[in-house]
């Protein structure tokens, strides 16, 4: 059977399979039937989305589904994730649907899925979900006319987010912070600044103006130099890039240098130590972590797991071992004391008030790992072919496993959002790791791309 979900939900080019509104339609049908079953719950489903111009049409259709399968539609618009899983847990709903593509360009669009406690699906109930909407026979028989769902809109959905995110830090002020602020665009545009100025900051805004087809167009956690000129001429403390659907964040401090998600949860995590509230004593990390997280980590007590990519698979280890912190070196870090998922908001706020309680800059505070010289690679290919049916690729790969022993790595992987091979490498010097990029490059070129 042909896969729907990705690492991250349902994702592809708006307007053709499987984002197309009669796809959105049959997922409808087929999510209102797997929750109205499990009866968790009111049977209701909090609908949210970014700002791209196919989320109107996909929104329409997929309202269409889940009301025919007499389950309510409650439209809250425009939403970063988070705060639409924040919302499925406070509304007590039966799920959350956010339709988005989150850092990918706006001619694509996607559907990610939360349960009634805000979290991402497991793979099983992925899997119930594409056996009906691929088998249309598997579905029961339409609603009869009394139990078709309603649809409607609530006023407060976003005053609920931003009284929930200020609360997280304890509505701790950050007067005398200055900063620079990009929403790409995207679902945050009009809510974070909200927040963090009414917690005292001083902010300047960027990429708050979406039209429907610049949602992430050089800007964002995916460019977050585009922000840089604006954070030097305004002197600002610290740079904050959200991607579109503000579920990663990506710092600039405040010389301009870019802080990533590895940093962030190394500072952050150090921060959770020394305050005794790191459950175990651990971070939950993913394969594409630099290896001097690991080790500096390692150095300071704190121990390491490491999941597939992906923050779901990150929180499922967290839920399933009682971990309360972890996250992607993309930006996506998640505080499970506060969160259900990824939230580019929250983690800037804790970020920042870390900065304010410790009387430190954003560049000492990241300054606290030391990175072994890295390179990720994103390489657009005509086809996902198996990579172990490419023998002169994994014969390049096996000989660059046998260059970088023990003290490098490479990472092969598809991604599960886009139609790309992304390639990791990491070594001890920025030599090997430059011969081996190029190598591998042209090989995969060659094998994938023409």
């Amino acid at each position: 059977m042909k896969k729907l979900f990705g690492t991250d939900g349902i994702r592809g080019r708006a307007n053709l399979y499987p984002i197309t509104p009669e796809m959105a339609l049959a997922l409808g049908k087929a999510i209102a039937q797997v929750f109205n079953a499990q009866g968790h719950g009111e049977k209701k489903a909090i609908v949210g989305k970014d700002t791209r111009l196919s989320g109107y049409m996909l929104e329409a259709a997929l309202n269409s589904g889940l009301l025919s399968k007499g389950m309510d539609c409650i439209g809250v618009g425009p939403m970063p994730t988070p705060a639409l899983a924040h919302l499925t847990k406070s509304f007590n709903a039966s799920c959350g649907i956010m339709i988005t593509a989150s850092h990918n360009p706006a001619q694509d669009n996607g559907i990610k899925i939360f349960d009634h406690e805000g979290f991402k699906l497991p793979d099983e109930v992925e899997r119930k979900i594409e056996s009906l909407v691929l088998n249309p026979s598997n579905q029961s028989t339409a609603a009869l006319p009394d139990p078709i769902g309603k649809a409607y809109r609530i006023d407060d959905a976003r005053g609920r987010y931003i009284e929930f995110a200020k609360a997280s830090v304890r509505n701790h002020s950050l007067k005398g912070i200055k900063i620079v602020l990009d929403c790409a665009n995207g679902a945050a545009y009009s809510l974070a600044p909200l927040i963090f100025k009414e917690l005292g900051a001083e902010v300047i805004t960027s990429a708050v103006n979406p039209n429907g087809l610049n949602i992430n167009d050089n800007c964002g956690a995916t460019h977050p130099e585009a922000i840089r000129e604006l954070l030097l001429q305004h002197q600002a403390d610290i740079g904050v890039s959200l991607d579109g659907d503000a579920d990663r964040v990506i710092f600039l401090d405040a010389r301009g240098g870019v802080v990533n998600g590895d940093r962030i949860l190394a500072m952050c995590a150090l921060d959770l130590h020394r305050q005794k509230r790191l459950e175990k004593n651990t971070l939950v990390l993913t394969t594409m972590s630099n290896m001097g997280l690991h080790k500096s980590m390692h150095e300071a007590g704190i121990g390491t797991v490491v999941t597939e990519v992906g923050d779901k698979h990150v929180i499922e280890s967290m839920r399933q071992n009682g971990y309360n912190f972890g996250g992607e070196q993309s930006g996506h870090i998640v505080f499970m004391d506060y969160v259900t998922t990824g939230d580019g908001i929250i983690t800037a706020l804790h970020v920042i008030r870390q900065m304010l309680q410790r009387g430190k800059s954003l560049a000492e505070l990241a300054d606290c790992m030391q990175e072994y010289p890295q390179s990720l690679q994103s390489i657009s290919v005509k086809e996902k072919i198996p990579l172990h049916e490419l023998p002169l690729l994994e014969q390049e790969l096996k000989l660059c496993r046998e260059s970088l022993g023990k003290s490098g790595r490479v990472l092969l992987r598809y991604s599960g959002t886009e139609q790309k091979v992304r390639l990791l490498l990491e070594a001890e010097s920025n030599a090997l790791v430059e011969h081996w990029n190029s190598r591998l490059l042209d090989c995969i070129q060659r094998e994938l791309c023409s």
